[in-house]
């Protein structure tokens, strides 16, 4: 009877073995692990691991960043935010102003941490404006075949020429007329001749 009961309990305790320790298994602790890098813009990205196992870390992160820029000037120090990325993701509270800068991180919850990168923050470029395409030539519309586009060109080129034949009829009735009015003051000049002449002849 006490080995019946003795193989019971260590069977039970045998199947419980997993259950109990499971909570023991995914439970985290210990250093974390902060991996700074530029976020391409005026921001940071600080994701957080356990440094263990890599997994992220899932706890509030107290963390602030601080900034020297090349030419002498500081930023900070401003708390990191949780990102809506990411569980274990983080940005600064400010954005980076623009340069060159040496940013280190600091980390006092859920363990100590501290990492430091170079990173430049800064507005993306706009895209350069593209040259206008350049307009295609005419060409004929549907059913017009190539000598009516031939014929219609010939038409645009002999226009001009019309306009010029159209100036000339103007001042061909002008010459004319000066023609005829020079003709008639000759022959009235010539019949007062003739005229003077006879009445000469009769005295």
């Amino acid at each position: 009877m006490k080995r019946t009961l003795a193989y019971l309990l260590t069977a039970l305790l045998a199947g419980l073995a997993p259950v109990l320790g499971a909570p023991a298994a995914a439970a985290h602790g210990g250093p974390i692990e902060l991996e700074v890098t530029g976020d391409g813009a005026d921001n940071v990205n600080v994701l957080v691991t356990y440094k263990k196992d890599g997994h992220p870390v899932t706890e509030v992160v107290e963390a602030t960043l601080r900034a020297t820029s090349a030419d002498g000037r500081s930023f900070g120090p401003v708390p990191l935010r949780s990102a809506p990325e990411g569980q274990n993701l983080y940005h600064s509270a400010e954005p980076l102003p623009n340069g060159e800068w040496r940013v280190t991180v600091t980390a006092t919850e859920p363990s100590k941490a501290r990492a430091t990168v170079k990173v430049r923050a800064g507005v993306v470029a706009a895209a350069s404006p593209t040259a206008p395409a350049p307009t295609p030539a005419p060409t004929p519309a549907p059913g017009q075949t190539t000598g009516q586009t031939t014929a219609s060109a010939r038409t645009r080129a002999a226009a001009p020429a019309t306009a010029t034949d159209d100036r000339d009829p103007t001042g061909t009735p002008l010459r004319i007329g000066v023609i005829v009015l020079a003709a008639l003051l000759a022959l009235a000049a010539w019949i007062a001749l003739a005229r003077r002449h006879r009445g000469g002849a009769r005295r």
